[in-house]
């Protein structure tokens, strides 16, 4: 379990052109190759995945916290195209080259968005969640994320208001409980569930929850907004290689409907993994795999 939970192994801050603060968490090599964390709902950059496995792949994990999660200052009118604008800014105060990026859950618009922007080389979609506005999607969504769909769609800025007076970090960690699967099946002991209330796991994730709350829960239900309206991106358009990760035994109702197949069938430079054995947990579960191949898009010299 050990290798699941890491702590971060620096943390840092810096002022974008704005004057915001744009904070994150970092592990690995700081001349590795940089990987972009783009974390899950709600969820600061305290939490990482594969640490361990960073040294011997020459990776750098940055996890950012986006604009009113953890300790990166609100955006007043943040968007993905924003994300995108922090990002670049970001990339290019530090001079990094060979960019890549990985989206969980939430994260995937976020990942897809740089990706569109042309600012990395390669990204991973673990556990994502798909653009729900795509006609081939509605029919199979979940009826209380189709409610949250239409809502927005119809008022985007009431549903946004009346989210954030509701939502907390408990009350989110609860739902992911809830939507994980207790077992997988195949490994009764080693469900999602197993996973995400084990001893280490469960604090190191209620952490990243609890910061990315500390500043009230507008950040969240403003991503949430984002992620859940059409996306700035037309998907058809990326050519930089997209590794899709599902697991099949996947039971939370806001990843992707259909474990990726309507995104694989719209990227032109597509990989689609669906594990038999695996749930929602695939980020840490194959979390080595993931960035191997992740890292095999980038040619060094």
């Amino acid at each position: 379990m050990n290798n699941f939970v890491t702590p971060p192994e620096r943390q840092t801050t810096m002022q974008l052109k704005d004057s915001r603060k744009l904070a994150w968490s970092e592990w690995g090599p700081v001349d590795g190759v940089p990987v972009l964390f783009c974390t899950g709902a709600g969820m600061s950059g305290w939490l990482g995945f594969g640490t361990s496995y960073l040294p011997e792949l020459g990776l750098r994990l940055i996890a950012i916290d986006r604009p009113g999660l953890g300790l990166s200052t609100p955006h007043p009118k943040k968007t993905l195209s924003s994300w995108a604008d922090d990002t670049q800014e970001f990339i290019q105060a530090h001079n990094l080259d060979n960019v890549l990026a990985v989206g969980f859950s939430q994260g995937a618009p976020f990942a897809f968005t740089l990706a569109g922007c042309g600012l990395v080389k390669a990204i991973a979609i673990v556990s994502g969640q798909d653009e729900l506005f795509h006609p081939s999607l509605k029919p199979l969504l979940h009826p209380d994320v189709a409610r949250m769909v239409t809502a927005i769609e119809q008022d985007a800025v009431e549903f946004e208001r009346q989210f954030a007076q509701i939502a907390t970090a408990d009350g989110l960690w609860q739902l992911i409980i809830n939507m994980s699967a207790e077992c997988d099946g195949l490994r009764p002991t080693f469900g999602d569930r197993h996973l995400y209330q084990s001893d280490l796991f469960a604090p190191a994730y209620q952490q990243a929850l609890k910061e990315g709350f500390a500043q009230g829960a507008n950040g969240y239900t403003r991503d949430l907004v984002n992620a859940l309206s059409p996306w700035p991106v037309k998907l058809e358009d990326i050519n930089v290689p997209v590794n899709l990760w599902y697991g099949a035994l996947d039971t939370s109702t806001v990843h992707s409907p259909d474990f990726g197949a309507t995104l694989a069938l719209r990227l032109p430079n597509v990989s689609h993994i669906v594990d038999p054995q695996q749930g929602g947990s695939i980020l840490w579960t194959r979390a080595r795999d993931i960035l191997a191949k992740l890292k095999s898009y980038v040619s060094l010299t």
